[in-house]
């Protein structure tokens, strides 16, 4: 049987998805299996790894069978990118839950090393913030609050690694433990110029370099698969963060093309070549490397996006259903003046204001449901634009298109608000899990079922582009009024 396939093992927050393409994109088979999500305590969000690995398991036992093992050239993974997983790597058994990238157990913790002077070093070392949505405070909370860590660390046979190395380590039967720097960057223990870890970084947060995963290039061999698993030894060919991933699944090789991603956050990301580009604003991340080199990213994440139209159906039962409120929208031709600042959990980038507020304005007796719909849309569109322009400036490139992806991608008038505020056209693709298509873009690559990434990208296909119809005198009405807004919901406690 020629092998002219390659599955993407897709790993996400709240459930794990195996997707067999083949040579021109098209979807072969598919799974998709769900976890619990653990809450412990108010603001901590915790996995079962056990639950993880069943479900990635099943999924990609799903999939072969519905595809054909024979025909699968490679396996690509993508993953949550910050949550981490302790383990005992004698016996592969966890040493306590994975804490996920939301948990915010940590906070204390970043303030502390913030009061310390700490930050401006792991700015400059990492491209990212002192928060504890990245991994290394997690890590540390780990060893110094789990009881069974102790004679584990002992023995030498603690690890530590994001869900990718976790994954990858249960595939191969204990026999890889590594994961590549799209990953390692987000963990505030890399060197973002080095794409390798940083001692003074694992000093700093205490955090013993020996835990920690050999890094590989994004696209290479990570072995293969255990062959008791599936009954056969498929390579694993590429490892990559879930955003990089998707980027790439976007054709997103050019510093004029970024995707965003619209789901309950909203995650914009440019590629800006083999320099990374620091910004006060914005995150610098490591996009992928191959075994030529290290290509890096610009990315800004929006606290919320679609979960303001989730707040509107479940905490003001406004719409019934998230689908409706393109059609609520749509029962009016504006907004009528109304402007909603979706602050529900404070601001992301480009504010990073954790104690704004959300608030409505320019509410009145003639307000509708609609109008307010309409608001929550066009919260979405301005707060990337918001993003855009950020990405422009410290790039100094101006963006001449956005591609898109994401659940709330399928809304058409969320997108053609999008195009006018933008001003440039907005691209929908075909094929929306664009995650998933990176990976095995990634993987497919090395495997040879494409020559290079340009040829994987030319099989792409466009679902629609959407086209600014505003006038540059209205998009600038608009978006001042976004901003005065803006401005009345930022905390006085932000610096």
């Amino acid at each position: 049987m020629m092998k002219d396939c390659v599955l993407a093992l897709d790993l996400g927050t709240t459930g794990n998805r195996a997707v067999v393409f083949d040579r021109d994109l098209k979807v072969v088979a598919q799974s998709y299996r769900e976890f619990p999500q653990l809450f412990p305590e108010p603001g901590w969000v915790e996995h079962d790894p056990e639950r993880i690995w069943a479900t990635a398991l099943a999924c990609l036992q799903d999939a072969l069978k519905a595809a054909g093992k024979g025909r699968v050239a490679a396996i690509g993974i993508t993953n949550q990118r910050e949550t981490v997983v302790v383990w005992n790597r004698r016996t592969s058994k966890p040493i306590y839950n994975a804490i996920v990238w939301q948990d915010r157990r940590t906070a204390e913790a970043c303030m502390a090393m913030r009061s310390r002077g700490a930050e401006a070093m792991v700015r400059r070392r990492t491209g990212l913030l002192l928060d504890p949505y990245f991994s290394a405070t997690k890590i540390r909370w780990i060893l110094d609050h789990s009881p069974d860590v102790e004679p584990v660390l002992r023995a030498g046979a603690a690890v530590a690694g994001t869900i990718d190395s976790w994954i990858l380590w249960k595939l191969t039967g204990g026999q890889v433990f590594a994961t590549d720097p799209s990953n390692a960057s987000r963990t505030l223990l890399c060197s973002l110029e080095r794409a390798d870890w940083d001692d003074e970084l694992c000093s700093l947060f205490g955090v013993p370099r020996d835990l920690l995963a050999a890094i590989k290039p994004t696209s290479s061999d990570f072995g293969v698969t255990a062959p008791d698993l599936i009954g056969v030894e498929i390579p694993i060919l590429a490892v990559a963060g879930d955003q990089q991933a998707s980027l790439f699944g976007q054709g997103g090789f050019t510093p004029e093309v970024a995707k965003n991603t619209y789901g309950t956050g909203l995650f914009l990301m440019g590629h800006t070549g083999s320099k990374p580009v620091l910004s006060e604003k914005l995150l610098s991340t490591i996009a992928w490397s191959t075994p030529s080199g290290v290509e890096y990213a610009i990315e800004g994440s929006v606290f919320v996006g679609g979960a303001a139209v989730q707040w509107l159906r479940d905490g003001l039962g406004l719409v019934k259903t998230a689908a409706e409120v393109e059609a609520v929208a749509k029962s009016v031709a504006d907004s009528a003046g109304v402007t909603f600042v979706p602050a529900l959990t404070g601001l992301g980038a480009p504010y990073w204001d954790a104690d704004a507020r959300g608030a409505f304005f320019g509410l009145t007796r003639g307000t509708q449901r609609g109008h307010m719909a309409r608001a929550a849309l066009e919260a979405m569109a301005f707060q990337t634009v918001d993003v855009v322009r950020e990405m422009e400036r410290a790039t100094g490139r101006p963006l001449k298109k956005l591609q898109v992806d994401g659940g709330a991608c399928g809304n058409d008038l969320l997108l053609q608000i999008q195009a006018d505020l933008l001003g440039i056209a907005v691209e929908r693709p075909a094929i929306r899990e664009t995650t998933a298509l990176g990976a095995a873009g990634l993987a497919g690559v090395a495997a040879g079922l494409w020559p290079d990434r340009e040829a994987f990208a030319s099989r792409r296909k466009l679902d629609r582009a959407f086209e600014p119809a505003m006038s540059a005198s209205e998009r600038e009405r608009a978006v001042g009024r976004w901003r005065w807004a803006v401005e009345r919901t930022l905390s006085t406690k932000r610096n």
